[in-house]
């Protein structure tokens, strides 16, 4: 990574944080801290194996599309995704440090590199495709429930905003997958001996996946799964914490959260958006600002206590190949 872009990500992770602080500070840090405690340690812990659980369907999404991985080595992608979740949620790179941890987890596994990387492009493109429906359905009940017309003035050119940057995003993603590879093993060629050859492998396992309709609706259905699962989890956090608010309400909630932080991919974590967008969404459908906030911080708690063993056992398998 250049100097420019490291000092970006840290100006965007400084500003994160500000917009973070601030919204503590706007809603009241005792309240924030009361919500968060009523969880109490039972809630917490079925918080956070329900999230392991996600991982379990976003592995499943994974493997589903790796040519030649049979169903007993569908662990390695569990953990390869589990991996890849860790580093995203919590080191300070955005997205693409995940993805590289998630490709050398596989890769220590013997699982050649490409159907590691084609794999990897379906199962995003596919997760992306199935955000989007689960969007699509959180922008509909937004636009159902709210009636009043200065907040739907202020909120709805927002969700809508997002919902059109992620569509933008996917179809970029979806449409410039073989010319990306094809130009990236022209560039390659003048620099790598090999990566031409590398990124024809990679275009061949492309193809031999989407020849398997199957195989890439099997994916999709899985991680629309995962989505709805992630948000059932929220959901059951805050049953946890006394809230009464119903499945459909958090599922609305959660949608529009997972957009915002998609179309925030560039801001590592997506510090201080995330947490914005609680305290501006939850009270639309009756969640307390200092709930939502309480979420948000448990998330982030969450993300740790699953990422720090995660990426701890991680390097030290790392640590075992370079020592053998």
């Amino acid at each position: 990574m250049n100097r420019s872009a490291r000092i970006g990500l840290l100006l965007a992770t400084i500003v994160g944080l500000a917009v973070a602080v601030g919204a503590v500070g706007t809603v009241g840090l005792q309240p924030v801290l009361s919500a968060m405690a009523s969880i109490g340690w039972v809630g917490m812990a079925t918080f956070t194996l329900w999230s392991i659980g996600v991982l379990v369907l976003l592995g499943m999404a994974w493997q589903a599309v790796a040519p030649g991985q049979t169903a007993d080595r569908l662990g390695w992608f569990i953990w390869a995704r589990t991996t890849r979740e860790a580093a995203t949620d919590i080191l300070p790179f955005s997205q693409l440090g995940g993805l590289v941890v998630g490709a050398r987890t596989l890769a220590a596994f013997g699982v050649p590199q490409p159907v590691i990387y084609a794999s990897m492009i379906v199962d995003m493109t596919t997760e992306m495709a199935a955000q989007l429906i689960f969007t699509l359905g959180g922008v509909g009940m937004l636009l159902l429930v709210l009636s009043d017309a200065p907040v739907q003035q202020g909120i709805v050119p927002l969700a809508l905003g997002g919902l059109g940057a992620m569509v933008a995003l996917m179809l970029l993603f979806v449409f410039a997958q073989k010319p990306m590879l094809k130009l990236a093993g022209s560039l390659g060629a003048r620099m790598l001996p090999g990566s031409v050859a590398a990124m024809a492998a990679v275009r061949e396992q492309l193809d031999t996946i989407y020849r398997t309709p199957r195989r890439v609706i099997a994916a999709f259905l899985f991680n629309l799964a995962a989505w709805l699962a992630s948000a059932t989890g929220a959901w059951i956090a805050l049953r946890f914490m006394g809230s009464t608010m119903p499945l459909w309400a958090v599922l609305t909630i959660e949608a529009l959260i997972f957009t915002l932080r998609s179309v925030a991919f560039a801001i590592p974590g997506a510090v201080g958006v995330q947490e914005a967008a609680y305290v501006l969404i939850g009270p639309l459908f009756g969640l307390p600002p200092a709930h939502a906030l309480a979420l948000s911080l448990l998330k982030r708690a969450r993300d740790v206590i699953i990422a720090v063993p995660a990426l701890l056992a991680w390097q030290v398998g790392e640590a075992r190949r370079v020592v053998t």
